[in-house]
């Protein structure tokens, strides 16, 4: 086999090695603490994101929900915790703030018609439901940024869910 017949598959396989390492930044959040519990299946069913695109807002300095049992040990990260279900009904949670503006009171809105996310600040749009917080267009896409993300599972003393910072 010829040079000329293996070159251009050679550049082809560089071209996309190195087109497909880009990464996302989901780090750009200030640590905050994060601990949202629901410690059972009816509190999850009212509270929670029991459904496929089911999204709720958890702001505690606002106390949004109003009706949640807020305890002295929640908590709710930098700008708030958008706690979702994706397509598949799995829970999935991210910081609300917007990871290019980086300001707790600058937070993402869900436009549960088009089924992402978008700042109204800066206009980045991320994917929240099928693609875990990844930026879709705007500067968050531009440089990278993709939203905070935070467990969900299981609590470790006998809750039925509970959303932390790992």
């Amino acid at each position: 086999m010829t040079i000329h017949k293996i070159l251009p598959a050679i550049l082809l396989l560089c071209t996309a090695i190195i087109g497909g390492c880009r990464s996302v930044d989901d780090d750009r959040i200030p640590p905050a603490p994060v601990r949202i519990a629901f410690p059972t299946v009816a509190e999850w069913q009212i509270y929670g994101t029991p459904g496929a695109t089911d999204h709720r807002r958890f702001i505690k300095s606002e106390k949004i929900p109003s009706n949640f049992p807020w305890t002295a040990l929640t908590e709710t990260g930098f700008g708030g915790v958008l706690l979702c279900s994706d397509i598949h009904g799995a829970p999935v949670a991210y910081d609300l703030a917007c990871p290019v503006e980086i300001r707790a009171d600058v937070r993402i809105i869900v436009d549960q018609e088009a089924l992402n996310a978008y700042c109204p600040r800066c206009h980045s749009v991320y994917d929240i439901f099928t693609n875990y917080g990844q930026p879709l267009s705007g500067p968050a896409a531009e440089d990278g940024y993709g939203l905070q993300k935070y467990y969900v599972g299981a609590g470790a003393a006998g809750e039925y869910m509970v959303v932390t910072r790992r």
